[in-house]
């Protein structure tokens, strides 16, 4: 995976995913232009795959649901996510995993 350029501040991290949804699993695909490439199962109705991402991304970094937030980018393919409790390193690790 290419470098993902993670920011740390306040105990917290933040970073760029682009999200494809309506794939056939979900699966993290590797990164490219500074964001993290996901592909999510849930279609882009109604905030299903915005759901779908957080929860996913909580799996994956070994946080709870309540510590991932999407920042901006509700509606588009590319949005900045939040995640409290970890540090990049770590997430880093968890990510590429």
């Amino acid at each position: 995976m290419n470098v993902l350029p993670i920011t740390e501040r306040e105990g917290a991290i933040t970073f760029l995913v682009r999200v494809t949804p309506r794939a056939k699993r979900d699966e993290i695909v590797g990164a490219a232009q500074g964001a993290l490439k996901v592909k999510l199962a849930a279609p882009p109705v109604e905030g299903a795959a915005n759901e779908a991402l957080v929860k996913f991304l909580a799996e994956r970094l070994g946080v709870r649901v309540v510590q991932v937030e999407i920042l901006s980018g509700r509606t588009a393919r590319m949005k900045r996510v939040r995640v409290t409790g970890i540090s990049a390193g770590e997430a880093h690790r968890r990510l590429q995993a």
